[in-house]
């Protein structure tokens, strides 16, 4: 573009410039309809940044991150640009991105010990977000080498051994943190939770050990609530209520006709007869005979070895039940026989076998 000279002839020059520039429309402007998009090129304006940045399609772009990230700066400058860039995506819940960027400000390798102690934890919360509850606690376990007391790191460990079911640890670094802020009402709160969870007395038994066929029944890996995933062969889910309450995914298996429900959510203190009146409100299609009715029915679990039967009052709850020193429950699953009490096939079933009455 031609620049208009100084002095009097400049005058005369500027006159021409506006005249040229009035006649020819400017090229680089928005169009009305695109300006939406238009903006959203400009850094400035930008609601969300590129995943990837291309120096070619967008150079304005490339240059100003250049600059944010330049190596001349020191690393705790670094560091904090990174973890500033964190916190945004995780406000924008972009919990991936942010574990990105908290992990590059890691790499910066920074000597400011507080700084490595907040990256830690701010990963640790998104990856906690992600359902990477194990990497979360790695983080926050980091973080409190660096700062001990750091009390967002003591919290964020608890909710993990949490979800975890790890509910004695749990216990424990909520006792450390109430240690620190005595008031401080998420440990509280799940303190409370943990210590009812961790009470229960329930035996568990991972499936694969109990399918090992080297192990005696000294040896079935047998532990308590604590420590052991939520995960079952159905895709359901061990569940927590505020309450610190539980519902197990039941299975109950009919014998007799080769059939089976699931029940996703059985709630602990929900009572079987309840559930054997909504699953038999209708009679099942396998059920010719019609004789499957709740009033008929009897609920049995074997005991570990499968040679004795214990039969469940239909008014127990689960809870009542799971917590039966004889019962085992199995890949976090438990599993109940429902037979016709007055049937044929039940009598059979039961001959030869010891029967014990859970009271």
């Amino acid at each position: 573009m031609e620049r208009p000279e100084p002095g009097a002839a400049g005058e005369d020059a500027m006159d021409s410039f506006l005249e040229k520039f009035q006649s020819q429309p400017y090229r680089g402007g928005f169009h009305e309809d695109q300006w939406e998009e238009e903006f959203e090129k400009v850094p400035l304006f930008m609601k969300k940044a590129p995943s990837e940045i291309d120096p070619s399609a967008n150079p304005d772009l490339a240059c100003l991150q250049s600059m944010i990230f330049d190596e001349e700066r020191s690393p705790e400058e670094q560091a904090k640009t990174y973890k500033d860039e964190g916190n945004d995506y995780f406000k924008e819940k972009e919990y991936k991105k942010a574990v990105i960027s908290y992990t590059e400000g890691l790499k910066k390798k920074c000597s400011d010990p507080d700084m490595n102690a907040v990256l830690y934890t701010n990963r640790a919360a998104a990856q906690y977000y992600l359902g990477n509850f194990r990497s979360a606690l790695n983080d926050v376990k980091a973080a409190r080498k660096l700062k001990p007391c750091h009390l967002k790191a003591i919290v964020r460990g608890a909710l993990c051994h949490l979800e975890l079911k790890n509910f004695a640890e749990a216990v424990n670094w909520c006792d450390e943190g109430l240690q620190i802020d005595a008031r401080e009402k998420k440990l509280l709160e799940m303190r409370a939770k943990a210590d009812k969870l961790k009470a229960r007395n329930i035996r568990l038994v991972s499936e694969a050990v109990g399918q090992d066929e080297d192990s005696d029944s000294e040896g079935l890996g047998e532990i308590f609530l604590d420590g052991l995933s939520s995960d079952n062969p159905y895709g359901a889910r061990l569940n927590v209520d505020e309450q610190g309450r539980l519902s197990w995914p039941v299975l109950f298996l009919y014998p007799e006709h080769a059939q089976s429900d699931f029940i996703s959510a059985f709630h602990e203190d929900s009572r079987f007869i309840d559930h054997l009146m909504v699953m038999f409100g209708e009679t099942p299609s396998w059920d010719l005979e019609r004789k499957y009715c709740p009033d008929n029915l009897e609920v049995y679990f074997e005991d570990e070895d499968g040679t004795e039967l214990y039969r469940v009052p239909p008014k127990s709850t689960l809870l009542q039940v799971l917590q039966h020193p004889r019962y085992l429950v199995k890949a976090l699953t438990p599993a109940f026989l429902v037979c016709v009490g007055s049937s044929t096939f039940c009598r059979n079933y039961l001959q030869g076998r010891k029967v014990h009455q859970v009271k």
